[in-house]
């Protein structure tokens, strides 16, 4: 593994236009159940995960780098299908998406493979995603078959 500082990301969602570029980045990220928190009395749910690097691996071999990534102002975290004492169990993540309740608060679902979700209830939209180490050479690049 080679660190690559050069091209780490670090991005800031604070609207919904943010967390799609945001969600663009993370798709086909895999993360641990074991390294998804929701930390109440912060307000603040956090993950890492194993991101596949889309835009690296355009021109070259497909890579995926260690990244975090956090919402603040949370007030409730809710799982579907997902078994938050299967610390070793694979997620994979496809997509996250803001739906807007009483502005500014609503709701942001992480949508994972195999119609499993986390929902988190949060008073306005403040997130961060940053690349926190080296990057590695992906086994694979993610296919997504045409339904």
């Amino acid at each position: 593994m080679v660190p690559d500082n050069q091209t780490a990301l670090k991005l800031v969602a604070l609207d919904p236009e943010d967390l799609a570029v945001l969600s663009a980045h993370l798709q086909d990220a895999i993360a641990k159940v074991g390294d998804i928190a929701y930390l109440p009395k912060e307000k603040r749910f956090a993950m890492l995960l194993n991101r596949f690097d889309w835009a690296g691996s355009e021109r070259n071999p497909p890579v995926r780098r260690r990244t975090g990534i956090h919402f603040e102002r949370v007030l409730a975290a809710k799982t579907r299908g997902i078994d938050l004492a299967a610390h070793d169990a694979i997620v994979n993540l496809l997509a996250v998406e803001f739906e807007e309740k009483e502005s500014p608060s609503g709701i942001i679902t992480l949508f994972f493979s195999g119609d499993t979700a986390i929902k988190l209830e949060v008073e306005c939209l403040e997130a961060a995603l940053s690349d926190i180490g080296p990057h590695w050479p992906a086994q694979k690049r993610p296919r997504h078959d045409q339904a």
